[in-house]
């Protein structure tokens, strides 16, 4: 998908789709989050979701990764499903960040669902160890 010369397309990256269930929608997000916003709270989504951050860093993680900064230019991905979605919120303190996220919704689902307490703590063993300060 690379032109020879540099101009035109460039993958930026390539992840292999579920299954797409008919009646399943898109919906295509901007997401901006001032300086130090946390974002959502822990949350899974009905789909997967393929994302692309313009500006800043955000703050990912999802359930059993390590946490990691995705900076402008670089993309994300998370299945949907079971998969909680624990931080999707901006990792600079003094600066605005965003994203765009093109996210597959299960038919008949809400595109977003939160976590609640008791079920974070039934899967805590799930995530990946925080880092220490």
């Amino acid at each position: 998908m690379d032109s020879v010369d540099g101009t035109g397309p460039k993958m930026l990256a390539d992840v292999k789709p579920p299954f797409i269930p008919e009646g399943a929608s898109g919906m295509t997000v901007l997401v901006e989050w001032p300086p130090g916003d946390p974002g959502t709270p822990p949350h899974r989504h009905s789909g997967p979701c393929y994302g692309y951050v313009t500006e800043g860093a955000i703050r990912f993680e999802l359930e059993g990764e390590p946490e990691r900064v995705i900076k402008a230019g670089e993309t994300l991905f998370e299945p949907g499903g079971d998969v909680i979605h624990y931080q999707n919120g901006n990792a600079l303190p003094d600066a605005p960040s965003k994203f765009v996220v093109f996210m597959l919704c299960a038919p008949g689902q809400p595109m977003l669902t939160l976590v609640d307490d008791e079920e974070l703590e039934k899967r805590a063993h799930l995530r990946h160890p925080r880092p220490t300060d």
